[in-house]
């Protein structure tokens, strides 16, 4: 069995350790094949605890200081101060996850929606979101910005990682509407698709987001339904109706 991680990395993060890890080298079978990292599946929970402990190893830290939140699409940030316990924040619905605080890893599981990691190196503060169009329009990513300012940060550098792309990503008219009604030139963000229904563009539109937010900010260009060997794809398993699938982990540490 393949044991060796796939962690992929950014220069614009570094020298801040951080990783989006694909599906490559964990102990998950079946459908999960791979590294799946989400409690939330119908997968083996000591198999997700091994996953997760590879990921804590790769990024320097104990399976305890691998902080997440319980993830609910909401705009709501988590602030991992000196002293709190990292294993208790998958208890707290949150999307973001913020900090101050060495020897912690922040994390966040997708299967489609955005990962995105956050740093300002120079004063020591990191953050983690995850982003699907809902906490993306809902405000999650400028909530994450803010939270981070609060701790010091004033140069933030922002990575969106693996994500559904544009081709991909067949949404209905009810969607569009929804986020047009935030602001008629979000337009810019769909396009016509091959069923005569939108395509929408969810990593340009965490980009715009995050670059109206004042941060740096790139992203990966994988598309986690177009590539079924390295990363999990929620609408792709639904598509070809499976039962289950299999979450990514993305993680920033000081």
């Amino acid at each position: 069995m393949q044991t060796t991680l796939e962690i992929l990395t950014h220069p614009l993060l570094e020298p801040v350790r951080h990783g989006f890890f694909t599906r490559r080298g964990g102990a998950s079978s079946g459908l999960f094949a791979g590294l799946n990292c989400g409690y939330g599946s119908s997968d083996q929970g000591e198999i997700v605890s091994i996953n997760r402990g590879r990921v804590a190893d790769a990024m320097g830290v104990t399976i305890d200081r691998l902080a997440t939140v319980h993830q609910v699409h909401s705009p709501d940030v988590a602030v991992l101060r000196k002293g709190d316990l990292p294993a208790t924040f998958a208890k707290i619905r949150a999307d973001g996850i913020v900090t101050d605080q060495p020897g912690v890893a922040l994390a966040v599981l997708t299967a489609d929606c955005q990962p995105i990691l956050l740093a300002d190196p120079d004063v020591g503060v990191i953050g983690a979101v995850h982003a699907g169009w809902r906490g993306a329009l809902g405000g999650v990513i400028e909530a994450t910005v803010g939270a981070m300012t609060d701790l010091g940060a004033a140069h933030i550098r922002a990575v969106i990682g693996p994500c559904i792309s544009q081709g991909a990503y067949e949404v209905g008219e009810g969607f569009m509407e929804d986020v047009l009604a935030e602001d008629p030139g979000h337009d810019r963000f769909f396009s016509g698709g091959p069923n005569g229904r939108p395509m929408f563009d969810l990593p340009s539109f965490g980009l715009m987001r995050l670059r109206e937010a004042g941060v740096e900010a790139e992203w990966t260009r994988h598309c986690t339904y177009s590539d079924p060997d390295r990363f999990y794809s929620y609408r792709r398993s639904t598509h070809q109706n499976e039962a289950d699938y299999g979450r990514l982990i993305s993680a920033i540490s000081l």
